[in-house]
């Protein structure tokens, strides 16, 4: 021992001066893997423990004054084992590092029970090389306490110097093993190995070769030779086992690296006594899993995580007698329907790129890898190959930049700083469009046994699922397919959910549907522009909103004059667009804007936000004008695109009532975007346009009304509005009234009138006007006026026209024109109704009471709308068509009319002007 001490010494400090002046040709020879049954008969049966493996690896060599020496000096070299090939570190008790560094006669102070396998190796020391290695050392090999980052080490001792064999999970598919021998001094010179490894160490046969009954060296013989039997009490427990695919051949790599840099790669496939042949027999492999789900919450539309397991229980694994059964290739995993995404969990979440996903490591770096915003769950994995479990990251993958290209998609990440174990495994994650139930996909998954692999989806607030809606049981299935091959297995598990929303009751029949509704403007100043809003709300568990109508409290009014329109050609755009192309880019001009809406969905307490805006647009449904709400759906990392929803904006003609009304698909809020239930909570709209809505300048308490439809119920509801300062208001309007024509007695003159509103002043809400006695009905020009039947279908006879009317209004681009009807009243009144019907952007219908007031005919128009008019002209026709019908010569004395108006405001104005006619000018009194 004294003497290799010092030839090692001597060799470590002539490696340099002794090394070979020209370069030589590193490479590698003999290069095999063989599994071998008790017989020695190659073996290949799939999920079976070999009696042994034996591996064999050898140096090229070159002729030289001294012999044959290899042509490189080793210094490592690492063996890619097949994939699915799997070893147990607990098959055997570990040799802790202090014994195996303690010498006993030249070998390692470790137990015989530690034993695993045995080395046959050509070395010698390169300083006195014997030109061709014929002496073969035998040693045993042992199982060692692996240290960090290792998943296992065996280990033996050459030369008294200790080798070590890392066992490492490669990171990277197919995660197969990789065993590196990293630690061959310069100075020892390797010819050939061979390194064999027991299937089943503690079986009987193995103890004339076990720790210190092996021979130490055989001249020019690998084979062992036995000192006696060293028999250990262990339960017989599977060391190895071949994979469970019948793939094939697969290849081992080798590859060794020289002190001198050089690299020598070569491959070894598997083969029985014929030639190279794959895995076999996988057909007889048993398949069989559970599986586990329970939601986090068990009330119905409430947020949740979720854990879910697979669970297997394989004898065969580690009895030496069995075969193991196949492992699991892929995944589908769907849940129950009504349990899906939870919209909340995009507050404050990040998503995690391919570029992110593919830097995490063994060692978790921060700023490095996924964002742990990105971080919605945990793995644990239990595997009887490890004596410890395995732990592991659920992240949300970034929306199209995932091997799926999908809007959806998972990244598992198990790591193992312990055992130097790194597996990532992305799933891929597709929801139904119509319904949100998820169907997830994780194919490929490295075969690598398990007893337990439970993810665990956080609860809380922000949890990434929401329960269903409906009290039960609930049931997840899973189809699981072999690695083996054969037919795929259907596996399912539920769970119960037991209470509504907060513990309360479960819902029974239709879900409830009563939503809230606030509104009115920020400032209620009567006549003052103020921006106007409106929030409607629900509460969880209950019907989704699926339409909003509404109606403004009257006199609240917008003023569009000015306002641009947002095309149908952009409105196409903006629905063909991404959200976050929309944000950067509104498709609507600017000009057409007129107000924001801000979206609030999920379930529980925590909502995610989105904002949007709204547009002014052209004729839709009928109405001449339009509005379109157009939401971009980005929220935390997902644009689920853009959201268009377009109302008719129309005035109800009797009481210019702002309607704005949801017709047919394009008015629908939609329940699910992309297979994502939105769960709208709370909407809030503003309209916000600079000196665009008015408020009404009547006092009276009014009533923001709004009709909401669910799924299937509807909802209707109200607000109180009124404004305040009504009387600090004028009302002093301008009217002109004239007689033109005939001014005779019998003849038929026509009626002009001129109203002209005092800018600023209450909007006017009720005008009589008195004419002088000369004037009377000509019931012989009315006997065919318009029904309402007729009316109402826009074909009054031409008989019943009066004549015509125009109202100029400040808030609309053009003014409202239309036919002055005598249309019955179906007895209401002993006369006709004298009706103006006003058209051009809107339709608005005046209807005057006809009377008389002693002798004189008097026309009231009880309910004038409250909304600001510039000027209005009525003027009626004369001559045969003409209402009105002198009862005397209009020349023979001054006339006067009487106007009786009332403002919105409650003011009242009151005259007595001269009434002109066509009589030659003459003076009257003013």
């Amino acid at each position: 021992m004294k003497r290799l001490l010092a030839l090692l010494a001597l060799s470590l400090c002539l490696a340099g001066a002794l090394a070979p002046s020209a370069p030589a040709a590193f490479d590698l020879e003999g290069l095999d893997v063989t599994f071998e049954d008790e017989a020695g008969t190659p073996t290949l049966l799939a999920g079976s423990h070999p009696f042994q493996m034996t591996t064999s690896l050898g140096v090229s060599t070159e002729e030289t004054p001294d012999g044959l020496v290899p042509e490189g000096e080793v210094r490592s070299f690492d063996i890619s084992q097949i994939e699915g090939f799997v070893g147990n570190q607990t098959a055997v008790p570990a040799c802790d590092q202090a014994d195996f560094n303690t010498r006993s006669e030249g070998r390692p102070a470790c137990p015989d029970e530690t034993a695993v396998g045995y080395g046959a190796l050509e070395v010698e020391f390169e300083v006195i090389p014997s030109g061709g290695g014929d002496n073969f050392f035998h040693v045993p090999v042992y199982n060692l306490d692996p240290p960090p980052g290792v998943a296992a080490q065996l280990g033996f001792v050459v030369l008294n110097v200790p080798v070590t064999i890392d066992v490492r999970l490669n990171p990277d598919p197919p995660h197969n093993l990789i065993a590196t021998v990293g630690n061959i001094p310069q100075a020892i010179l390797l010819y050939r190995s061979q390194v064999v490894l027991w299937g089943n160490p503690a079986a009987e046969a193995h103890d004339a070769l076990r720790g210190n009954c092996l021979g130490r060296i055989a001249e020019t013989d690998p084979e062992p030779v036995s000192l006696g039997d060293c028999p250990v009490d262990l339960a017989e427990k599977a060391f190895l086992t071949l994979p469970r695919a019948c793939d094939g051949p697969l290849s081992s790599t080798f590859s060794a690296f020289s002190w001198k840099e050089e690299v020598a790669v070569g491959v070894a496939q598997t083969h029985g006594e014929g030639g190279p042949e794959g895995i076999q027999d996988c057909e007889s492999l048993d398949f069989e899993a559970t599986v586990s789900s329970e939601a986090t919450s068990s009330s119905t539309s409430s947020p949740s995580g979720l854990d879910f397991g697979l669970h297997t229980e394989d004898e065969g694994l580690e009895d030496p007698a069995k075969r193991a059964q196949s492992d699991i290739r892929k995944v589908d995993v769907t849940l129950p329907e009504g349990m899906a995404i939870n919209p909340s969990s995009a507050n404050g979440l990040q998503a995690c790129s391919k570029a992110q996903y593919e830097a995490e490591d063994v060692a978790w770096t921060p700023g490095v890898g996924c964002p742990e915003a990105s971080k919605v769950g945990t793995v644990d994995v239990h595997t009887p190959l490890l004596g410890d479990p395995l732990e592991g990251d659920v992240f949300v993958a970034s929306q199209d930049d995932n091997p799926f290209g999908t809007l959806f998609a998972l990244y598992m990440v198990i790591r193992s700083e312990r055992y130097g174990v790194l597996v990532k495994q992305a799933g891929r994650v597709d929801p139904d469009p119509v319904t949100g139930q998820l169907h997830s996909t994780f194919e490929g998954i490295p075969q690598l046994p398990f007893s337990d692999f439970d993810v665990h989806f956080r609860g809380g607030p922000r949890s990434p699922l929401a329960t269903p809606a409906r009290c039960g049981t609930h049931t997840a299935t899973a189809v699981l397919t072999p690695w083996a091959g054969g037919t795929p297995i259907t596996r399912s598990s539920s769970f119960d959910v037991t209470s509504g929303p907060g513990g309360g009751p479960c819902p029974s029949g239709d879900l409830p549907f009563t939503p809230s509704l606030t509104g009115g403007t920020s400032s209620n100043q009567a006549g003052a522009y103020s921006p106007f809003q409106m929030r409607v709300t629900r509460s969880d568990g209950q019907q989704p909103i699926t339409r909003l109508d509404s109606v403004l409290p009257p006199g609240v009014v917008g003023k569009i004059a000015g306002v641009d329109r947002c095309s149908d050609a952009a409105i196409a755009a903006t629905r063909a667009k991404s959200g976050r192309a929309e944000i950067a880019s509104p498709s609507c001009p600017v000009s057409s804007r007129i107000g924001t809406i801000k979206a609030g969905a999920g379930i529980g307490t925590v909502l995610t936000w989105v904002d949007g805006a709204l547009y002014l647009a052209g004729p839709y449904a009928g109405a001449s004008l339009s509005v379109v709400a157009v939401t971009p759906a980005v929220t935390g990392p997902f644009d689920l695109g853009t959201v268009v929803a377009r109302e008719a904006l129309d005035l109800n003609p009797d009481t210019a009532e702002v309607e704005v009304k949801g017709i047919g698909s394009e008015g629908a809020i939609p329940r699910i975007l992309q297979g994502v239930p939105l769960q709208l909570r709370d909407l809030r709209i503003d309209i916000d346009r600079p000196q665009f809505t008015l408020n009404a300048t009547s006092c009276e308490p009014e009533t923001l009304r709004a009709t909401l439809s669910g799924d299937p119920g509807t909802a209707s509801l109200s607000d109180r509005y009124q404004a305040q300062g009504c009387r600090r208001l004028g009302f002093k309007p301008k009217l002109k009234l004239a007689l033109k024509g005939g001014t005779k007695r019998g003849m038929f003159p026509a009626v002009r009138s001129t109203l002209i509103p005092r800018a600023g002043d209450a909007n006017i809400g009720r005008a009589v006007v008195l004419l002088p006695p000369s004037e009377q009905i000509e019931n012989a020009h009315i006997s065919n006026p318009c029904t309402r039947v007729q009316f109402n279908a826009e074909a009054c006879p031409k008989g019943s026209i009066l004549g015509k009317a125009k109202a100029v209004s400040p808030l609309l681009d053009e003014p409202l024109e239309g036919k002055v009807y005598f249309r019955s009243n179906g007895g209401e009144r002993e006369l006709p109704d004298i009706v103006a019907d006003l058209r051009g952007q809107f339709r608005i219908i005046l209807v005057g009471f006809i009377d008389t007031k002693g002798k004189r005919i008097r026309t009231t128009f009880a309910n004038v709308p409250d909304a600001p008019v510039s000027k209005f002209t009525l003027n009626l026709f004369g001559g045969k068509r003409g209402l009105i019908v002198n009862n005397r010569n209009l020349c023979a004395r001054d006339l006067r009319v009487g106007i009786r108006m009332t403002g919105q405001n409650g003011k009242k104005f009151q005259a007595n002007p001269f009434l002109p006619t066509s009589c030659k000018a003459k003076r009257h009194k003013k």
